[in-house]
């Protein structure tokens, strides 16, 4: 009877998977080797793989380039990155290597793209595309920016009340676009996003502020779905009604051209993984493309923000299991050295569930087990996989000489951001090392340490002591 570990993953999944294989018995992640990466720097452990960054932003490329050669459509397409997924500077170095642009969400973006304007890494024809509710310093750096020169970067108004600022403190002509407040979810607590602009409102917004104004040239309808880009009713009803919109704006708006399919594109969360990324780009497109033509008007360029897509698949983070506890007769317990709510705070706030497998002993026998975190908190565990309601990992014998180590994959979106970075952690458990890992000009594996264990020190002294 097969009861190994490695005959566990491989009877349930198509293994090996791309990023995903074994060389003698310990897991490769695109292949590093983890258990070399955990020997130099030991865990708990974050770990940013750059190129994987690169190659989802080619991927997405491709396959809408595809999509609208087979369609024969007309506009163009623009990839841009939403900042707000990670906002390191590896990161935002890696998008901009590609020719990527940016979208950001609130004034302190802003300071980041100054200080990318001041390496050199954006120049004034890169789209940045301003999204989010404005506060003063947001709308004052982004009117310093198209005063400079600055010309694509566009603020996407949220409130009818924004153009009020630019009409009175821009100097040149501007770009604007409009983000529609989109109905939500059936099984949301209310129908309309609080975000953007109703759908009656915006073709009268347009005449009564923009028409005949020669300071703005209005570009952009920005359309954004919570779900993300999925075949679903709910996607192609809303999409629909976004394009309803954007032909009845064109018809009286010809500088009208762009279209912002806002919401991502999912990424991996478990093996059992499955979604059709050519088929529902062309779904879209052709979508686009009819609708349009049916109404007689041109199709629109498409721009994307991908965010998780872009960053989220190039994370992972290790730890070591440092003590096993049977709680009763079912319940078996693997704990961390490191804790769910603080590292990976979507587990415990809204049960996200990432790829999870163990790095070594994939050639023991395995049991079903709950992790724990180092926290007080009851809430500070997984149990659940996203195919299935339970968690395997090899067994742990008092004879084996190294530690059980397991790893979370594609955490490189939001986590930082949602868990705080440096900063205090709940029950003061430290941020873990981060390590980024990239390849040569000749494929070579480089390592190189971000940050340290965060200290005691740098927590008094935040605390005020």
């Amino acid at each position: 009877m097969k009861n190994k570990y490695i005959d566990l993953i491989d009877q349930t999944f198509e293994f090996p998977q791309e990023g995903f294989n074994i060389v003698d018995g310990e897991l490769h992640f695109y292949d590093i080797p983890l258990m070399d990466i955990i020997d130099q720097y030991g865990t708990p452990l974050k770990i940013s793989y750059l190129p994987k960054i690169s190659t989802n932003i080619q991927k997405a490329r491709k396959w809408f380039n595809v999509a609208m050669a087979k369609a024969d459509y007309q506009g163009k397409y623009t990839y841009c990155y939403c900042t707000k997924s990670s906002h390191f500077n590896f990161v935002l170095e890696q998008v901009l290597k590609t020719e990527a642009h940016l979208e950001t969400s609130s004034a302190y973006d802003m300071a980041i793209i100054r200080e990318l304007i001041a390496q050199g890494l954006i120049t004034k024809d890169k789209y940045i595309l301003c999204n989010g509710f404005k506060r003063p310093l947001y709308q004052e750096e982004i009117v310093n920016l198209i005063n400079e020169g600055f010309e694509n970067v566009i603020p996407i108004l949220d409130s009818k009340r924004e153009i009020a600022y630019y009409k009175e403190n821009l100097q040149k002509p501007a770009k604007v676009g409009m983000r529609i407040a989109c109905e939500e979810e059936p099984n949301f607590e209310f129908y309309t996003s609080r975000l953007g602009i109703r759908y009656r409102d915006i073709v009268d917004f347009y005449k009564t502020e923009f028409k005949g104004n020669k300071m703005f040239e209005v570009k952009m309808l920005h359309f954004f779905i919570n779900t993300g880009i999925k075949d679903t009713t709910y996607y192609w009803s809303e999409l629909n009604k976004c394009l309803e919109v954007y032909c009845q704006l064109k018809k009286v708006c010809p500088t009208l051209d762009s279209l912002d399919i806002g919401g991502g594109l999912p990424i991996q969360n478990s093996l059992a993984f499955e979604y059709d990324y050519e088929y529902i780009i062309e779904a879209v497109v052709q979508q686009i493309k009819t609708f349009c033509n049916q109404n007689g008007v041109d199709e629109p360029n498409i721009f994307t923000e991908f965010g998780s897509f872009t960053v989220g698949e190039s994370g992972a983070a290790l730890y070591s299991v440092v003590d096993q506890k049977q709680q009763n007769d079912t319940e078996l317990w693997y704990m961390i050295d490191s804790s769910f709510i603080t590292t990976l705070p979507d587990i415990w706030g809204i049960n996200h569930r990432f790829v999870m497998l163990a790095i070594n002993n994939w050639e023991k026998e395995y049991n079903r087990v709950n992790l724990g975190g180092l926290t007080c908190d009851s809430l500070d565990y997984y149990n659940a996989e996203a195919h299935v309601g339970q968690v395997y990992l090899p067994k742990i014998t008092k004879e084996q000489e190294e530690p059980q180590y397991v790893g979370f994959f594609h955490t490189g979106a939001y986590q930082e951001s949602l868990g705080g970075y440096g900063g205090i952690q709940h029950c003061l458990i430290p941020a873990p090392k981060h390590v980024i890992i990239d390849r040569d000009e000749n494929g070579e594996i480089v390592t190189r340490l971000f940050s340290k264990e965060q200290s005691y020190k740098s927590m008094l002294k935040t605390l005020g002591y």
